[in-house]
């Protein structure tokens, strides 16, 4: 039972870290589109690069993960968080593009504004 909890909790903390990091990017698309380059754009791209150097040290795994893995031997993609199968599985690379327009997007800005 302790383990089955503990997934649990690590899957509900898992989730609020992704939805905080959907709320950045939805802001720093906000940002991009309004032309409103301010102090939480900044913070922002902070927290991805922080985010990025995470898992260049946890060798491209979320430490949550890793965490997870001790109370689970599921094989499943969204086994350590509430996400559908699929979104688990390609969550890296849908956001990684998504996060790479935003950028695009708030330097097209930042050139325009110069």
């Amino acid at each position: 039972m302790y383990k089955k909890r503990m997934l649990i909790l690590i899957k509900i903390i898992h989730s609020i870290v992704w939805l905080f990091f959907n709320g950045v990017l939805i802001y720093l698309f906000y940002a991009g589109i309004t032309n409103r380059i301010d102090g939480w754009v900044w913070a922002g791209l902070g927290c991805f690069v922080l985010e990025g150097a995470v898992l260049l040290l946890f060798k491209n795994y979320c430490p949550l993960t890793l965490v997870a893995r001790k109370y689970s031997d599921s094989t499943k993609d969204n086994f350590d968080i509430y996400l559908p199968e699929w979104l688990a599985k390609y969550n890296k690379t849908i956001y990684s593009g998504l996060l790479g327009i935003a950028i695009l997007l708030l330097a097209y800005r930042l050139a325009s504004n110069a």
